[in-house]
């Protein structure tokens, strides 16, 4: 019998600066996208003190929906279409960049006083090549406007998209799923193949799949064949994320910050960010320079 999982994916740890580490699941070697996801970071766990703090300056993207959620901390998010709030645990900041869009993250001043934690994903969503070029929009929504389903100590809080009958809120262009699973010891989720392309995320505590050998920890991203029909269960307290849907039928390329299904939409948003021609965030000055030229985009 087949086992279940198709790719396990342990992302190497990255200093952003000030001790500040991501874990970058997605782009890989092994995997460049499941479904429509084409990027997911692991945010910390970090303690900020002092000066520590986060500050990605303004940065632009294209052809994409940054998506961030928080399991501890606060950021603050400003864009070039004027929204400014804060990020809190449970809430989805869904941002879509389409034809462009400019932000930054910060960690608000009432935390740099006194200090705090900060640990989360950020995930981009690739666009349908239809809407690539879409007008960049933003939305917020509070973490009790998800959907939920619990039973026998397993509690899924669906993010986006479509799991077990549920539909999010949340506005999307294309069919995926991407969700929040926390598992008791010894709760068993049946995480079902409605989706061709999925893949589970160990953020805390293990992973057992039922018809695979061994047991994944944290910071792993499971990737699971299309089609199989997969229960999920644990033996100590974890919370994982579940990623996936339909995948395009077009390539994607990505460079930096821009994801296009056309390298030339690719070269024409580094000309853009280099001469200045994106909407700037009201009321910052500094920014992020296009890293050092490197020919073409990565396949994606």
């Amino acid at each position: 019998m087949t086992e279940p999982v198709e790719a396990v994916i342990i992302p190497p740890s990255r200093d952003l600066g000030d001790g500040f580490t991501v874990r970058r699941a997605l782009p890989s070697a092994h995997r460049r996208m499941v479904g429509p996801f084409i990027f997911m970071d692991q945010m910390g766990p970090v303690a900020f003190a002092g000066d520590h703090a986060l500050d990605v300056r303004p940065h632009p993207h294209i052809g994409l929906a940054t998506v961030t959620f928080l399991i501890e901390g606060e950021i603050l998010h400003r864009d070039s279409l004027g929204n400014e709030l804060p990020i809190r645990p449970g809430e989805v900041n869904w941002m879509t960049a389409g034809r462009g869009i400019v932000h930054s993250e910060r960690t608000p001043a009432h935390v740099r006083a006194t200090g705090g934690s900060l640990f989360g994903l950020q995930t981009w969503v690739a666009l349908p090549a239809a809407h690539e070029e879409t007008a960049p929009a933003f939305a917020h929504y509070a973490a009790d406007a998800l959907p939920v389903a619990e039973d026998a100590g397993a509690r899924l809080a669906l993010i986006a998209g479509t799991a077990d009958g549920l539909t999010s809120p949340v506005q999307t262009l294309s069919d995926m799923i991407y969700a929040d699973l926390v598992l008791a010891p010894g709760a068993r989720y049946r995480f079902g193949a409605d989706h061709v392309e999925r893949a589970v995320y160990v953020v805390t505590g293990s992973l057992r799949i039922e018809g695979q050998d061994g047991s994944f920890g944290a910071a792993q991203l499971v990737v699971i064949r299309p089609g199989a029909e997969v229960v999920l269960t644990s033996d100590e307290p974890s919370r994982l994320m579940l990623a996936g849907g339909e995948p395009f039928p077009e390539k994607r390329l990505i460079y930096w910050n821009f994801v296009s299904s056309r390298a030339d939409r690719i070269e024409q948003a580094k000309d853009d960010w280099r001469a200045g021609r994106f909407d700037p965030v009201p009321g910052e000055s500094e920014f992020i320079p296009l890293p050092a030229d490197v020919p073409g985009a990565r396949l994606a």
